[in-house]
C-alpha cells in the first residue's frame, strides 16, 4: 500500500472512501513483489497494481466487495491447466491477495500514508493472515520505535511485531513475518506483511563528463536521489546535469568522507584519474554502499588495483569493486554505457545473472536477496 502512498494520502485528504488490494505472498514466477498495490475508490477510480494485468479485473472487483461489505478479505491467484476461462497468472505463479477497506484502522493508515507521502522512513506491519478479527489489523513504527495503532492480539503480540518491523525498517525491506498470536516467533498463528516506506537509495556519480549525464538520468528514472560530485567547478554545473538532484563541487573523497552511504547506495566512479580514483576507492571500498562500480579500461583497472594495494586496500576490499565497470552490453554511446551501468546494479540488487533469458533456465522472477554484510 504504501507504494501508493502518495496518491492515496491525496484521496484522504479528499476525504475519499477506498479499498486496497496488497499482494502479501508470492510463489514461484510472479509478475510484482509482496507490498504492490491496487486501490480503487467508491467512484470506481483505480490506481495502482498487483498483477501487471493478469488479475487486475478479479481484484477490482474484491476491492469494490470489500467497500460494499466493509470488512477485508484474502484471496489467492494461481495458474490452472485445467480451466482456460479462470482467472490466475500466465506466468504460472501464485499470489496472496490482502484487500482492506480504508474505514479499517483509519487512523494508523493515515499516520502511515502521510509520512511515507512525506518522505518520512515508516513501516506499517498489517495481519494478512490469522484469526477473522485480527485480519486487516495495522500497526505503525517508526524508526526511533516510536508507534501508533495495534494488531488486537494483546501487548505481546504488538511488542514483538514492532520489534520485527522495525527491523525490517532498517534494512529498506518488505516481507513477511510469522508470529503465533501470542507473540513468540512459532509460526503458523498470524502472517504479518510489513511494508517500509524508506527515502529513495543514493546514487553518487563522481566525474562529471559525459558519460555522467546520461547515467544521471538513468538513476533518475529508476528511482535514486543522485548525487554528482567533482572537484572542477566548470564542468560540475547545473546547466550540464539538470536532472541531478544534487551538485557537489569537491574533491570526491573528501566529500564521501563527509557523506552518508547505506547498505543500498550506489557509487560510480567514472574519473579514471588516479589521483582521483584511488584515495576516492580506497574510502568507497571501506564503507557501506550495495555497489561500487569504476569507470576503465582493462589495463587502466590493473593499474589502479595495483596503486590501491599500495594504499594499503585489502583482496577483500577490492573483491566489492566493479571494474570494468558495467555488464557486457557491446556499449559505445554515453546512454548504451549508462544502461550496462545500470543493468549491473539491478542484477547485482535482485542475484540476477545478466544472462539472455532466452535458452535460461533461471526463474524470471526472483525473490529480493537478504541484504548482505557490506
Amino acid at each position: 500500500m504504501l507504494d501508493l502512498a502518495g496518491a492515496l494520502h491525496a484521496w484522504v485528504q479528499e476525504s475519499r472512501d477506498f479499498a486496497v488490494a496488497t499482494v502479501v505472498a508470492v510463489a514461484g514466477s510472479a509478475p510484482r513483489p509482496p507490498g504492490a498495490a491496487l486501490a480503487v475508490d467508491a467512484d470506481g477510480t483505480a490506481i495502482g497494481s498487483v498483477s501487471g494485468g493478469c488479475v487486475e479485473g478479479a481484484v477490482y472487483e474484491l476491492c469494490r466487495q470489500a467497500l460494499r461489505d466493509g470488512e477485508p478479505l484474502t484471496e489467492r491467484f494461481g495458474y490452472s491447466d485445467e480451466d482456460a476461462f479462470a482467472v490466475g497468472l500466465t506466468c504460472g505463479g501464485t499470489i496472496d491477495v490482502l484487500v482492506v477497506p480504508f474505514s479499517a484502522g483509519r487512523a494508523v493508515h493515515d499516520a502511515a500514508l502521510s509520512a511515507a507521502a512525506g518522505g518520512e522512513p515508516v513501516a506499517l506491519a498489517r495481519v494478512a493472515r490469522g484469526p477473522a478479527g485480527l485480519l486487516g489489523r495495522a500497526l505503525l513504527v517508526r524508526p526511533d520505535g516510536s508507534y501508533g495503532g495495534g494488531l488486537g492480539g494483546g501487548p505481546e503480540l504488538d511488542r514483538t511485531a514492532r520489534a520485527e518491523a522495525r527491523a525490517l525498517l532498517a534494512a529498506g525491506r518488505t516481507g513477511t513475518v510469522e508470529l503465533s498470536e501470542d507473540g513468540t516467533h512459532c509460526p503458523g498463528g498470524v502472517t504479518l506483511l510489513v511494508e517500509s516506506a524508506v527515502p529513495p537509495p543514493r546514487m553518487i556519480v563522481f566525474g562529471a563528463i559525459d558519460f555522467a549525464a546520461a547515467l544521471v538520468r538513468a538513476g533518475r528514472f529508476l528511482g535514486y536521489h543522485v548525487t554528482v560530485c567533482d572537484a572542477r567547478p566548470v564542468f560540475a554545473t547545473r546547466a550540464r546535469f539538470p536532472d541531478a538532484d544534487e551538485i557537489v563541487v569537491d574533491w570526491p573523497d573528501r566529500y564521501l568522507r563527509g557523506t552518508a552511504t547505506d547498505g543500498r547506495t550506489a557509487l560510480c566512479v567514472l574519473t579514471h584519474d588516479a589521483k582521483f580514483d584511488v584515495p576516492l576507492l580506497r574510502e568507497a571500498l571501506r564503507r557501506p554502499a550495495a555497489y561500487i562500480g569504476a569507470m576503465g579500461s582493462r589495463r587502466t583497472h590493473e593499474d589502479r588495483e595495483r596503486r590501491l594495494r599500495e594504499a594499503g586496500v585489502g583482496e577483500r576490499e577490492l573483491a566489492r569493486l566493479r571494474s570494468p565497470i558495467g555488464l557486457d552490453l557491446g556499449a559505445r554511446t554515453p546512454e548504451e554505457t549508462a544502461v550496462s551501468i545500470v543493468a549491473e546494479i539491478i542484477a547485482g540488487r535482485h542475484g540476477g545473472t545478466g544472462a539472455p533469458l532466452t535458452g535460461s533456465a533461471a526463474p524470471i522472477h526472483r525473490p529480493d536477496r537478504e541484504p548482505q554484510p557490506v
